[in-house]
């Protein structure tokens, strides 16, 4: 059950668990700085201001499709394409807060909204790890959340403030964070052969799309292949061995 403490343990209160949670997101807080610092860098040399960053950052609060809209902006903007390009990027959060929603039973129903509202990728990795050893509460959420949620505005800012004095920012490979990022958390999630297979089945899915599609179907595709293959593995193990 989320937000249960093994026997034996003594509960903690709301302030260690923000810690916690906290200190869980400091890594990938870190990773996101240089992304952050592009993502600001590019959207300054289209013109936006570092106050508009920054109210975009706060707003949205997805980096990758932050990324894309800056890369597709114009004035005036596109602001239907800007719309379906973020709601495809976007379409994974459906799975992921469908995987969540099966921890949050501890949580209050403003408590679910706001987990929702803040769903980012890494929170969502490190909420299902924490989730996994039963110890899912709002507070360990909060900190996971308040974290890189201001991390990830004040690092935008800055690099729209400076932005304009670099000449070609992508050149730095400061978007191989969000890489790196990943990869680390896909380690944290290692269970043996099985999450081989699964992690595969998703790459192999995601480069095929990319290559025949291109877009970001991609990534709807690798969440789909590994989600199918976890599936059947799970199936494969219940059946009886004769």
């Amino acid at each position: 059950m989320a937000g249960a403490h093994p026997p034996g343990l003594k509960p903690r209160s709301a302030w260690d668990e923000f810690g916690q949670g906290t200190f869980a997101i400091l890594p990938a807080a870190i990773a996101v700085i240089p992304f952050a610092l592009l993502l600001g860098a590019l959207a300054a040399q289209k013109g936006l201001s570092p106050l508009e960053v920054g109210l975009m950052s706060s707003l949205v609060f997805a980096g990758s499709s932050q990324m894309v809209a800056v890369d597709i902006w114009r004035d005036p903007a596109p602001w239907a394409l800007l719309g379906l390009t973020t709601l495809t990027i976007n379409l994974r959060h459906v799975m992921m807060g469908a995987s969540l929603s099966l921890h949050l039973g501890g949580f209050r129903p403003w408590q679910r909204l706001l987990g929702v509202a803040f769903l980012a990728d890494e929170i969502w990795a490190l909420a299902e790890r924490r989730a996994a050893m039963g110890q899912l509460h709002p507070a360990y959420y909060a900190g996971l959340a308040a974290l890189l949620y201001l991390n990830f505005i004040c690092w935008s800012v800055v690099g729209a403030i400076v932005g304009p004095a670099i000449k070609d920012p992508e050149a730095w490979g400061f978007d191989f964070a969000f890489t790196a990022i990943f990869l680390g958390l896909i380690v944290g999630f290692w269970r043996g052969p099985g999450t081989a297979v699964v992690m595969a089945a998703s790459a192999v899915a995601a480069v095929i799309t990319q290559a025949q599609l291109g877009g970001v179907w991609h990534v709807i595709a690798g969440a789909i292949a590994g989600m199918l293959a976890a599936t059947l593995l799970s199936f494969w193990r219940e059946e009886p061995k004769t």
